[in-house]
């Protein structure tokens, strides 16, 4: 069996992408571009402008946390490997190369690489952007390889980031180790391609990645609303019936398997960043907001008298067993001044089986500003890398 790094550079190398395949790259190009737009007044972007494109790209890109989701592995692929390709000039094929290396390393990571605390977009995500950068710099097999050990010692990054800006940057530090194994393979750097097999077995992956199926197997998840992606359900579940919730709401029942939990850190949030991980918030911008968007998920919006009333009032049982974010189905209960309100639900809008609508996709574009819909209406991947490069110019004053 040929090393993990040489099968997966070969796969990216022979790849001819479908049209299905070359679909799902330009939506996951246009949605990479808006929500890194929608960052352009966040505080993040004047700390990350000394950092170089990929980094404050994916930064910028993920800080908000309304970018794509790969479900299978739990990897936001998009937001490492759009800026890695951007960053060296590449296009659609440099995108599906890395973007298929991802999803399968995600997944032969597993969920229990997720569960013990790994962010696996960033574990994940270095040795992907290798190969995306180096497919876009026209790297063989051979070197797209060297290229992903080169890149292991920056496969890393954990959990506990969650809720600060440390989760965006060890993205963006992820996508930038991609671009800089990348050119450093290019310029006939030497690795032992089966550094990537250790780093495997060493961060709990097992079994050899599955080579068939199309560019991306499962296909990729967008978000509805901007926040954790372990929220996106309850969020969809309680809106079905938040028209009908009468007077005060004194309780609130969550069923749900424990797994679909993990990343949900912030019981009791008082930011607007851990209130993007947090279940009990969840409940609270569903129930009082017409609307859960950016403007639910400030620090203002979480630290309100009714929302902190809210948290409290949410209690919480857990089924073991199950592993991944969207499995079994979440059930709630929410008792209030009428009749008891119950409602489950399976797959929130956006999922790989409940696709987002034209429309939806529209509406999310406007929300990530207004001028957002006619500055991607002819997006391709030169016009995004030169509208990001005017939009975030890099500040060579700040040592990055």
């Amino acid at each position: 069996m040929a090393p993990t790094a040489e099968s997966l550079a070969q796969w990216a190398a022979d790849l001819d992408p479908t049209p299905d395949d070359l679909a799902l790259a330009r939506r996951s190009l246009v949605d990479t571009a808006a929500v890194a737009l929608a960052a352009r007044g966040h505080p993040l972007n004047r700390l990350v402008a000394g950092l170089p494109d990929a980094a404050r790209w994916a930064a910028l890109g993920h800080v908000l946390d309304f970018d794509d989701l790969h479900v299978e592995s739990t990897t936001h692929i998009s937001v490492v490997i759009v800026p890695a390709v951007l960053a060296t000039g590449g296009d659609a094929r440099a995108y599906l190369a890395g973007a298929g290396v991802m999803a399968r390393l995600g997944s032969a990571l597993g969920w229990p690489h997720y569960a013990a605390g790994w962010h696996a977009t960033c574990t994940a995500g270095a040795p992907a952007a290798a190969v995306a950068a180096g497919t876009a710099l026209g790297l063989s097999a051979p070197e797209l390889a060297r290229a992903m050990a080169l890149a292991v010692p920056a496969a890393s990054g954990v959990q506990n980031a969650f809720g600060t800006h440390g989760k965006s940057l060890q993205v963006g530090f992820a996508a930038q180790a991609g671009v800089r194994a990348a050119r450093l393979a290019a310029a006939g750097a030497t690795a032992d391609p089966s550094a990537v097999d250790t780093w495997l077995e060493l961060v709990g992956g097992s079994g050899a990645p599955e080579l068939s199926g199309p560019a991306v197997p499962g296909g990729l998840a967008i978000k509805v609303y901007p926040c954790c992606y372990a929220m996106q359900r309850p969020i969809a579940a309680l809106r079905e019936v938040r028209d009908e919730v009468r007077g005060q709401v004194r309780a609130v029942r969550v069923r749900t398997p424990e797994a679909t939990v993990t990343p949900l850190l912030h019981d009791r949030p008082r930011t607007g960043l851990e209130g993007k991980f947090s279940l009990p918030y969840a409940v609270a911008t569903a129930l009082l907001d017409p609307y859960p968007d950016f403007a639910a998920f400030t620090d203002d919006a979480v630290t309100r008298d009714s929302a902190q009333r809210l948290l409290r009032r949410v209690e919480l049982s857990l089924t073991p067993g199950e592993d991944g974010l969207l499995t079994g189905e979440v059930d709630i209960e929410v008792e209030h001044d009428g009749p008891r309100l119950r409602v489950r639900l399976a797959q929130p809008p956006g999922a790989p089986t409940r696709p987002p609508t034209g429309a939806e996709l529209d509406d999310k574009l406007a929300a990530c500003g207004d001028d957002v819909p006619g500055l991607l209406a002819d997006a391709d991947w030169t016009r995004v890398r030169e509208l990001l490069e005017a939009t975030f110019p890099r500040d060579g004053n700040i040592d990055g």
